[in-house]
Parts: structure tokens; C-alpha cells; sequence
């Protein structure tokens, strides 16, 4: 079955230009021209993947996303923002919405043809690791792909699909330095050139959840000019790291 995409985009041109590619490349795509129509529609048809445009009529693409992640029937669709926005802080606020990814126009369409392929593979990624029931568990973190939890000194932590595989990633390298460039290839599925800002966002996203102080990190350690690091307690230290937690909550 081709994979549905739902192209959010109230531009009539940029949206027969990336229709037209899309279903050449195999997709089967649907089109909204404003943001009450594109969120109705990503209801009706739950589609494979969005592609939202942020300056639309009637709502905003920011306010749709907002939207769209905190309806249940929704919330899980991978969302990959199409705009000319491409202010560094435009990206922050696309990302707190919940996007996936931010890709800026003007733009190939080869990029835009691998970002697709690089998002849907990442989500059925995440989908086929959680039929398998495989379970992380390292000292004081245990991962559930079943449900994109994590354990955390015993206290349950829901996490998006993006911060999942974010956390996998530093956890498989506990105690190293992850560069940049090493996490977008294999959280993100490419590699451009200056989107470290999508990488920070993300890591603020897990330290809110994880860290007692996350202005003061502990565990999701920066290491300025070469990535990012995941110490862990060791289990003898979990007791005691566990009533910190507790103590700061």
C-alpha cells in the first residue's frame, strides 16, 4: 500500500510542485489549503505523515501542530514543517509545537524527497522495535519501546517518538560523547549542515522531563564543541539518586 500523506499548504503552486513529486515517488497524497481543513482532514484520513505549511489561513501551522499533538487520535502522526520561516527561532517554536522535522523554503526536491523517506523510516523503525517488546534497561533508565516510555527511578515518563530514539541513541553510547552529526543520522535519518538547533531543542525537551534541575543537568551532560554525553548512576547509587529526584520534585 503506498504511504498517505496529507500536504497542509495554502499555496496553490508549491503545493502541484510538491503533489506532483510526491506521487511520483510513489505516495498518495492529499492536499488541505488552510489550517481548519488540514486538521479535519488529518482526522479523517490519519495519514502516514503530514507536511504543514506554518503561514496559512484561518490557523496558523504552529497553532495546527499544537493541535494536532494533543488530540489523541493525532498525536502520534509524524509532522515535518514546509515553510519560509527559517529564523533559527521560527525552528524552536516549530519544534515546541511538536513538529518532526522543519525543512525551509526555497528547497530541493531531492531534499525534500529524502526528508519524507527519512521520517516515515524512522517511525516504522520505532513501530517494528516495538513489536518486538525489546526492553533497554541501563542502572536507573529502562526504556519501553512498546509504549515510548521511560523508566526513570521507578517513575514512568511518556515520551515522544523523537525523544525516544534520542534517548536510545545517548543510551547506547552511555558515558561517550555523541557528536551532533552522529545523532541526526541516526535519530534524524540525514545529515545537513547547521541544523544543531534541532538537536538542542530535543535535549531541552528530555532534560525537562528527566533532570531534578534541568538548568543544571546531571545525567544529559553537554560537552561544548563535541555533542552531547548520558551518565547514569550506577545502581548502588540509584537509592540515593532517587530521593534527589524526589527532593526536587
Amino acid at each position: 500500500m503506498m504511504p498517505r500523506l496529507l500536504l497542509i499548504d495554502d499555496d496553490p503552486i508549491i503545493s502541484e510542485m510538491v503533489t506532483l513529486n510526491l506521487e511520483n515517488a510513489g505516495y498518495q497524497v492529499t492536499q488541505a489549503s488552510d489550517g481548519i481543513k488540514g486538521q479535519a482532514l488529518a482526522i479523517q484520513l490519519m495519514p502516514d505523515m503530514i507536511i504543514l505549511d506554518l503561514m496559512l489561513p484561518r490557523v496558523d501551522g504552529f497553532t495546527v501542530c499544537q493541535r494536532l499533538r494533543r488530540d489523541e487520535r493525532t498525536r502520534e502522526i509524524p509532522v515535518m514543517m514546509l515553510t519560509a520561516m527559517g529564523q533559527t527561532q521560527d525552528k524552536v517554536e516549530g519544534f515546541n509545537a511538536g513538529a518532526d522535522d522543519y525543512l525551509t523554503k526555497p528547497f530541493e526536491l531531492e531534499e525534500m524527497l529524502a526528508r519524507v523517506r527519512a521520517l516515515l523510516r524512522r517511525t516504522n523503525r520505532i513501530i517494528d522495535t516495538a513489536k518486538h517488546g525489546e526492553i533497554l534497561i541501563f542502572g536507573s533508565l529502562t526504556l519501553v519501546p512498546e509504549r515510548f516510555e521511560a523508566i526513570w527511578f521507578n517513575k514512568t515518563v511518556k515520551l515522544t517518538h523523537l525523544e525516544f530514539e534520542l534517548l536510545h541513541c545517548l543510551l547506547q553510547r552511555h558515558g561517550q560523547t555523541v557528536s551532533p552529526s552522529e545523532i541526526l543520522k541516526e535519530v534524524w535519518g540525514y545529515e545537513p549542515d547547521d541544523d544543531i538547533e534541532t538537536i538542542r531543542v530535543h535535549i531541552r525537551h528530555l532534560r525537562t522531563k528527566l533532570e531534578p534541575d534541568p538548568r543544571h543537568p546531571k545525567y544529559i551532560k553537554t560537552v561544548y564543541g563535541a555533542g552531547y554525553c548520558l551518565e547514569l548512576p550506577h545502581d548502588n547509587d540509584n537509592e540515593n539518586k532517587e530521593e534527589e529526584v524526589i527532593a526536587e520534585e
